[in-house]
Parts: structure tokens; C-alpha cells; sequence
């Protein structure tokens, strides 16, 4: 189940964002072998909010576009495939039956503000930041060049898929 839930009433965000997010982050879960129900919230909220959560939850007093809660712990340079393709749960990582997966909190503001400077939709970057995110829940980091480089295929190819390209 996902959870989309729009905080910010500084940008209007049309049904079709929406979609795209609900479906992009279903395909992803499939795509990285997720193969039982889960549960992911997506919290749209805008800048001020976001740089409190970052100051608040990461010590960084600044604004940032998108940040992840997974819910699940992965051994060092372990993904989801990798730790849980038998279904190894324990019971506190379900919800009802769900894998609560985590939470993504986006900023609307900052999204629209980085496709204006990257020169693309709305859209796009939106489910950029989505899917980026999604891959964190799945285990996925960035902190060094192969983590970064595996990361950024994975960000490609599920973006490829919704025809959703860097000119978008």
C-alpha cells in the first residue's frame, strides 16, 4: 500500500504526478524483487518543513529535496534482494500482513526549484527523487562511487521504463 500524503499548499500537484509516483514506486518494489504486500508512505512537504526534519533528524540545518526512513536494516552494502528474498521477516516488520518498508519525505518546492535549474518538468524530477528514495528503503546508498554508480543505473532504468528521461 502507498501512502501519498500532500502537506504543503505551496504548489498545486495534479493527478498525473501522482500516478506516476504510485506507479513508479509499485513498479521499483517488483523490479527489486519485493514480492509481498508492503506499506510506503510519501510525505509532500515544502522547503521550511523539510530543512526542520533534516536539522532535526540528520543535524543538517539546511534545506534538502528529498529524505528516506527505511524501516528495514541491511547489512553493509546488502539490498533488499540480497537480505530478504525469502521472505525473512520478523513480525515487527509487519503492519497487518504489510512489510512497512519507510517513509519518503519530498519537498515540492525544492523539486520544482532543481527542474528549473536541470531544465526539465516537474514531473520528472519528482519521480526522480521518488524512485531515488524508494531504492534507499530497498537498501541502496550513495556514499561511495560503485554504491553511487549502481544506484544511479538502478534510478535510470525504472525512469527509462515510464519514458521519463532527463529531458522531460
Amino acid at each position: 500500500m502507498i501512502y501519498i500524503d500532500n502537506r504543503q499548499d505551496k504548489l498545486k500537484i495534479d493527478d498525473n504526478i501522482l500516478k506516476n509516483v504510485n506507479d513508479i514506486i509499485e513498479y521499483a518494489l517488483k523490479e527489486e524483487g519485493v514480492n509481498i504486500d508492503t506499506e510506503i508512505s510519501v510525505i509532500f512537504i515544502d522547503n521550511d518543513e523539510i530543512r526542520n526534519i533534516n536539522k532535526d533528524q540528520r543535524n543538517i540545518d539546511r534545506v534538502t529535496d528529498v529524505l528516506s526512513f527505511p524501516m528495514l536494516n541491511y547489512p553493509k552494502g546488502k539490498v533488499y534482494k540480497d537480505v530478504y528474498k525469502n521472505n525473512n521477516f520478523s513480525p515487527a516488520d509487519l503492519n497487518e500482513g504489510r512489510l512497512v518498508l519507510g517513509d519518503i519525505v519530498l519537498s515540492l518546492e525544492r523539486a520544482k526549484e532543481q527542474s528549473e535549474e536541470y531544465g526539465h518538468s516537474l514531473l520528472r524530477e519528482v519521480c526522480y527523487l521518488t524512485i531515488h528514495s524508494v531504492l534507499h528503503l530497498l537498501g541502496y546508498d550513495h556514499m561511495e562511487e560503485e554504491e553511487r554508480s549502481i544506484m544511479r543505473q538502478r534510478e535510470e532504468k525504472i525512469l527509462e521504463k515510464f519514458n521519463i528521461t532527463r529531458e522531460v
